[in-house]
C-alpha cells in the first residue's frame, strides 16, 4: 500500500470505512430458528436492512450487572427510519428539561397548554383524557410509552425545542442522530419554529410561560438517505427514490443506549446520562413496561391495545399476553415500511434478564408511502420468533450468580371500573 493511500484512508470519517459488526456467537444462535418466516430473514438480512443487538447481563455477588453485547449486521451508516423510537429520547428530553427549569411548582404532572405563534402550529389547552383535563409531561409520556400515540411526541418535541433536542443529544455523545421534525405534514422551515407553551394552576393562573422558539443552526445533510424505487405524494407515483436525508435519524445502538441509560444510569458515562430525578427514573420505568389496560388515564380499550401490543418480541397473532412473570420495558415504532424495537426483558419467575434489539424493513415492491408493507406476513411474525429465540436461550443460559430484580418491580395500575368511553384508534 502506498504512503499517499495509506494517508487517506486513515483520514477518512469513521462512518465511511465502518464495516457491519456481525458475532458469531450470535450468527450461530439464531441458526438454530427454523421457522420458514425467520429463515428467509436470516438469509437475505440486507434486503431486509436487518440489525439486531443481543446483550447479555451477567451480575456478580454484590448484584452489579456486567454487558457483553452481540451484533449482527449492525452498521450505524446504514439508514433505517426510527419512527416512533425517537419518543424515548424526547420523554427523556422533557423530564431533564422541566427539572432544569428548577421551579418547584413545575413538576411532571402541572397542566400545560400549547399555543400557536406560527403557520402549521396547532393549539392544545385541554385533554379528556388526562385525570386533571389537562396536558402534562407525565401525560404526554404516558401516552407515547403505552400505545405510541403521535401527537403526545409532536406536544414534547415543541416544549424542548429542535435545537435544545439536537444540540442535547449530540453533546450526551449521539452524535449520529437528528431529530428534525413532529409527526404531522409541515415543512422543514415550520419545523424550525415551535409553538409557545405555558404552565398553570388549577385555578388557570400563569405559572411559567415559555416563548416561541426558532431553531437556526442547520441539519448535516453531506450524506444522503435514499431508499426505494418511487413513493407516493397524495395520488401521485414519483418514479425515483425516497429522500430520508433530512429526515429523523437514531441508529440502534444508540437507541439501546439510550434505553440502558434510563434502566442502569449507572451503568454508561455520566455525559450520556439525562438529568433525572429518583422518580423520574421511577416513572419511566412504570410507563417504559406497564400494559395499556392497566392504565386508568388513558383509559385505553384492552381489547385493541392488549398486553404485547407494543411488545414485539413476545408479540404475535396467537399470544397477545407476555409469560406469567415477564415484563418487557421497551420502545418500538413502525413507518415506512420499518419495525423497530429497544428491550429490556426482565422475567421474575426465572430470574432472567437481558437486552434485546432490533429493526427490520419490509416492502418488497420498493414503493412507499403506498401501504403495501409486510409487517403481518414478515415484519412482526420475525421479531417475535426472533424474540422468543433469544428468550428460550436466557432461560437455558447459566448464570453464575441470579440477578436482584427488585429495582424493576414496580408498583402497577390496576384499572378502576368507570363509566367513560375507553380509548381506541388513536393515531400512533
Amino acid at each position: 500500500m502506498t504512503k499517499r493511500l495509506t494517508f487517506f484512508l486513515l483520514h477518512l470519517p469513521l462512518a465511511l470505512i465502518a464495516q457491519p459488526r456481525t458475532d458469531a456467537v450470535l450468527t450461530k444462535l439464531l441458526t438454530t430458528n427454523h421457522n420458514p418466516v425467520f429463515r428467509e430473514v436470516m438469509q437475505h438480512p440486507d434486503r431486509y436492512r436487518l440489525q439486531i443487538i443481543y446483550t447479555q447481563i451477567d451480575r456478580d455477588r454484590a448484584n452489579k450487572p456486567t454487558f457483553t453485547n452481540y451484533y449482527f449486521n449492525v452498521d450505524s451508516t446504514v439508514y433505517f427510519n426510527p419512527a416512533s423510537t425517537v419518543k424515548l429520547p424526547l420523554a427523556l428530553l422533557s423530564l431533564e428539561k422541566l427539572n432544569g427549569l428548577k421551579n418547584p411548582q413545575l413538576t411532571r404532572e402541572t397542566a400545560m397548554q400549547f399555543d400557536s405563534a406560527h403557520s402549521g402550529q396547532t393549539k392544545e389547552w385541554t385533554d379528556p383524557t388526562a385525570q386533571s383535563g389537562y396536558p402534562s409531561i407525565a401525560h404526554l409520556i404516558r401516552k407515547a410509552m403505552l400505545v405510541s400515540e403521535n401527537d403526545p411526541y409532536s406536544r414534547m418535541y415543541e416544549f424542548v425545542g429542535q435545537q435544545a433536542i439536537n444540540q442535547s443529544l449530540h453533546a450526551k455523545g449521539y452524535v449520529d442522530t437528528r431529530i428534525t421534525h413532529r409527526f404531522v405534514r409541515l415543512t422543514p422551515e415550520q419545523n424550525r419554529h415551535t409553538n409557545p407553551v405555558r404552565f398553570i394552576r388549577p385555578d388557570g393562573s400563569t405559572i411559567y410561560t415559555q416563548p416561541a422558539a426558532y431553531n437556526p443552526t442547520p441539519f448535516d445533510t453531506r450524506r444522503t438517505d435514499t431508499l426505494g424505487i418511487g413513493y407516493y405524494s397524495g395520488d401521485t407515483l414519483i418514479r425515483k427514490p425516497f429522500d430520508f436525508t433530512g429526515r429523523n435519524k437514531l441508529p440502534l445502538e444508540s437507541l439501546q443506549q439510550i434505553l440502558k441509560s434510563v434502566l442502569f444510569p449507572q451503568s454508561g458515562p455520566a455525559r450520556q446520562r439525562f438529568n433525572l430525578t429518583p422518580d423520574d427514573y421511577r416513572f419511566m420505568k412504570q410507563y417504559l413496561s406497564q400494559f395499556p389496560g392497566e392504565t386508568n388515564y388513558p383509559k385505553y380499550d384492552s381489547a385493541q391495545y392488549y398486553d404485547s401490543y407494543v411488545k414485539y418480541f413476545f408479540m404475535d397473532s396467537l399470544h397477545h399476553t407476555l409469560p406469567t412473570g415477564v415484563r418487557v420495558f421497551n420502545k418500538v415504532g413502525w413507518a415506512y415500511g420499518f419495525l423497530t424495537d429497544a428491550s429490556y426483558v426482565a422475567d421474575f419467575t426465572h430470574k432472567v434478564e437481558y437486552m434485546l434489539s432490533a429493526t427490520i424493513y419490509v416492502n418488497h415492491d420498493g414503493i412507499l408511502n403506498d401501504d403495501k408493507y409486510e409487517y403481518d406476513s414478515i415484519g412482526t411474525p420475525f421479531l417475535y420468533q426472533l424474540g422468543q429465540t433469544i428468550y428460550q436461550h436466557e432461560l437455558a443460559r447459566k448464570r453464575k450468580n441470579a440477578p436482584d430484580l427488585s429495582a424493576f418491580r414496580i408498583y402497577y395500575e390496576k384499572r378502576q371500573p368507570d363509566n367513560r368511553p375507553t380509548v381506541k384508534d388513536v393515531a400512533n
